[in-house]
């Protein structure tokens, strides 16, 4: 059956003939030397079921960047702009950069004839980004063209370098560019996981909100679009375990704000605050999609106290989680130390960065193996890192595995809603007006 919508490609669960068109195009891969010599090393590869006017469908495939040097490779379609003709201005000018590059590394130079190399560098550089994204040009449902340049300066953006190199753009303008009707896309990964981005074979991932952003959501406009998951929260009550005159413990379900965001109001604590009558104080954060246990203050002393006992490290807090069918973990039990930081071009996703990353250790065991391959897993934050869990279940130096439902990090959900299997499952800390231990347990169903 094809989509009744076109696939919001920032958070999406791919169509099931998106699935098969991926493993169609592994096995292809996989089946060719020298297809499999090009991509070997890591590629994100993108799929796109098309339409044409009398009705017929076909897929178009698509790679992100170059391969083996090129961009042009038999099966996928050609890249928005090619870069890599020889002898064109593109490679003359980089040319130009990478002789001076290698003069200021090989060469001992007076200061000044250096300062003056960078700043022809630097001059050659914005030169040859502006040219690049002048002449990528871009089409979109509704039968306008512009060129990258222009789509980001409509937004007050300078488009970021390897704008439109991306599978999913190149993919919808050929669509556009041959009267072809686009009905659903997904991007997934083909080759070796690399070292900080979570990335493994086969895996759905979405487009990138930093280069991709602006980009797609004008090539998308004319188009009838599935509507954003990340906007459609949960409207259930949360459930209150324990409520007395100094704070509320209560269970956050799956879709739901901890506290009020930028587009929208309904969260916990509007939730508790319409449910008790009075007003809450929030003392930490779930991710929107992580259920669990969480205390909120019902003073702003108590949400003082409540915010020392969580930066002195005093709280303790466990998390279930059920990762995906995949590859055998390294122990039944173990750490995990993967230092993060933010994808900038990519938020709000995170990555490994052994430079410059903050250190994020992670405790886990094993709960149970299950029939279907999945595995259920305790975790314990030992820092509490932004995504630290999502990311050491997912990532190739972690687990390897991720959690089922995480489609920020490829845990392809089993329907578009399906929620993410992690569960704040244990909160311990010091009543903040007593001093006694409280400790409160609500394990992942």
């Amino acid at each position: 059956m094809l989509p009744e919508k076109f696939t919001y490609p920032f958070c999406y669960v791919p169509h099931p003939l998106i699935r098969e068109a991926a493993d169609a195009l592994i096995a292809r891969i996989d089946a060719s030397d020298s297809l499999r010599g090009l991509f070997s090393e890591g590629k994100m590869m993108g799929a796109l079921l098309v339409q044409d006017a009398a009705g017929a469908t076909q897929v178009l495939y698509g790679f992100s960047g170059v391969a083996g040097g090129t961009a042009l490779v038999d099966g996928f379609v050609p890249p928005i702009f090619d870069l890599t003709e020889p002898g064109g201005y593109y490679r003359a000018a980089e040319a130009r950069i990478s002789d001076i590059n290698r003069r200021l590394a090989g060469e001992s130079l007076p200061a000044e004839d250096a300062a003056a190399l960078e700043r022809e560098r630097h001059a050659l550089s914005v030169d040859l980004q502006d040219w690049i994204f002048s002449r990528y040009r871009v089409s979109n449902a509704l039968g306008e063209t512009f060129s990258i340049k222009e789509v980001f300066a409509r937004r007050g953006l300078v488009p970021p370098g390897g704008t439109g190199d991306c599978a999913a753009p190149k993919l919808l303008q050929y669509a556009y560019s041959h009267g072809l009707k686009p009905l659903a896309m997904g991007e997934f990964w083909y080759g070796a996981s690399p070292r900080r981005e979570v990335r493994a074979q086969g895996r759905f991932y979405p487009s990138c909100t930093g280069k991709c952003g602006p980009l797609l959501e004008f090539m998308l406009q004319g188009l009838d679009v599935e509507p954003n998951p990340l906007m459609q929260v949960s409207t259930r009550d949360p459930r209150i375990v324990f409520i007395d005159d100094s704070i509320i413990v209560a269970e956050k379900p799956s879709g739901m704000l901890a506290a009020p965001g930028r587009y929208v109001s309904h969260s916990m604590v509007s939730a508790l605050e319409k449910m008790t009558g009075a007003e809450v104080f929030s003392c930490h954060r779930l991710d929107m999609d992580t259920s669990g246990l969480m205390v909120f203050a019902r003073s702003a002393s108590v949400q003082a106290e409540m915010h020392r006992q969580f930066a002195a490290g005093e709280v303790r807090k466990r998390y279930q989680a059920r990762l995906q069918p995949g590859r055998s973990l390294p122990a039944e039990q173990g750490e995990i130390s993967i230092p993060l930081s933010l994808d900038y071009y990519d938020r709000p996703r995170q990555m490994a960065d052994f430079e410059s990353g903050k250190p994020a250790l992670t405790r886990y065991r094993v709960l149970r193996h299950r029939r279907d391959g999945s595995t259920d897993i305790e975790f314990e934050p030992l820092t509490g890192r932004t995504h630290q869990l999502r990311v050491h279940a997912a990532h190739a130096l972690g687990l390897g595995r991720p959690i089922a439902g995480d489609r920020l990090y490829g845990g392809d959900p089993a329907s578009p809603d399906a929620p993410l299997l992690l569960h704040a499952s244990r909160l311990e800390f010091l009543h903040p007006a007593t001093g006694e231990t409280m400790v409160f347990e609500s394990p992942l169903k």
